[in-house]
């Protein structure tokens, strides 16, 4: 068995580790170092985002996305013009006592009946 003094001054010795000389000037060139590696990492991320976001652009311009979107809107007119010729003769929503506020109710009563299934879920994780 070790002495218990021994064993104490051990400990005080390792407690209070003596300051090295060269201390300050470590810690400025480990500093430098860390803020240098941010500085390179931060100008690539943002050079990696332009040349993605050059990539996607050329991309989206390629894929004739703009005629797409423009013919999606040609066909929502036809839909909508089709819903509004069919929304005179079916009235669904007017059988009920309330009228529309009935569906804006249940609407409502889903979404808090999910939002205490989503709780309950967190709960259990």
């Amino acid at each position: 068995m070790a002495e218990l003094d021994f064993e104490r001054r051990l400990e005080r010795l390792f407690a209070d580790a003596p300051e090295l000389p060269d201390a300050g000037v470590f810690a400025h060139a480990v500093e430098r170092r860390l803020n240098t590696g941010w500085t390179a990492r931060r100008w690539l991320i943002g050079a990696a985002g332009v040349a993605g976001g050059i990539i996607g652009a050329s991309q989206l311009i390629m894929s004739n996305l703009f005629q797409r979107v423009e013919s999606a809107g040609e066909s929502a007119r036809v839909l909508q013009a089709g819903v509004a010729q069919l929304a005179p003769r079916a009235e669904l929503v007017s059988g009920f006592a309330g009228g529309g506020m009935v569906v804006w109710i249940a609407s409502g009563l889903a979404i808090v009946a999910m939002g205490f299934a989503l709780t309950r879920v967190i709960e259990e994780l």
